[in-house]
């Protein structure tokens, strides 16, 4: 069942919804104003989004404390969550039943974790741990699209090619694209954003929904 601790932004979609489009925000310590205006843009191109917090509302104001809120997470708790969620978008008035989950940086990881936990129609992953072996994938559902960086010290190639190989050993479909950038280059709140990217990578990802959505 849901924490009643955990807080959320919903954004209803303006026009005839394409599909229901959960976006699971756990790269910032927050629900944060970026990931707050994504999910609205989501909601702009015809989406339900859901912006999910997983932290109490809790506001990290230096790197130890956002590492702290981290650590803090309980992964029992995160995982019956974000997949009671994904059933509260599945059965909203709105939707068509149809559901992808999108992340960026911890929330990338728990991108994936949240459609291994709830099988979602699709996956979207923006420079997400993706550390999974075949066994661990058996649950997944639908296709995944991941966005990465050539420079990203944290999720590596070496990481992402094991990726890809437990995917394909579990007979599932894996889109992956490379941007000669850095961790969180779609993030325009950090110094490492890069525009040219982040609009490739949004386009991409847009035409990724589209298409599974």
């Amino acid at each position: 069942t849901r924490s009643p601790t955990t807080r959320f932004g919903l954004f209803p979609s303006g026009s005839h919804h394409l599909g229901a489009t959960q976006t699971v925000s756990l790269g910032e310590i927050r629900v944060a104003d970026q990931i707050k205006s994504v999910a609205a843009e989501f909601a702009k191109q015809g989406y339900l989004a859901l912006a999910i917090d997983l932290y109490g509302g809790e506001v990290a104001k230096t790197s130890n404390q956002a590492r702290s809120l981290v650590r803090s997470v309980q992964p029992s708790v995160a995982t019956d969550t974000v997949g009671s969620w994904v059933g509260w978008l599945r059965q909203h008035g709105r939707s068509n039943g149809r559901v992808a989950t999108i992340g960026w940086c911890f929330g990338g990881g728990w991108s994936l974790n949240a459609s291994l936990a709830a099988k979602v129609d699709a996956t979207v992953i923006y420079y997400g741990n993706v550390a999974k072996k075949p066994g661990q994938l058996k649950m997944l559902k639908g296709p995944v699209l991941g966005h990465f960086a050539t420079r990203d010290r944290w999720i590596t190639k070496q990481m992402v090619e094991g990726f890809a190989q437990a995917m394909k050993a579990s007979g599932k479909s894996f889109e992956q694209h490379w941007y000669e950038a850095d961790h969180a280059f779609a993030n325009p709140t950090q110094a490492r954003y890069d525009a040219e990217d982040a609009k490739l990578a949004w386009e991409r990802t847009l035409a990724f929904l589209k298409k599974t959505l």
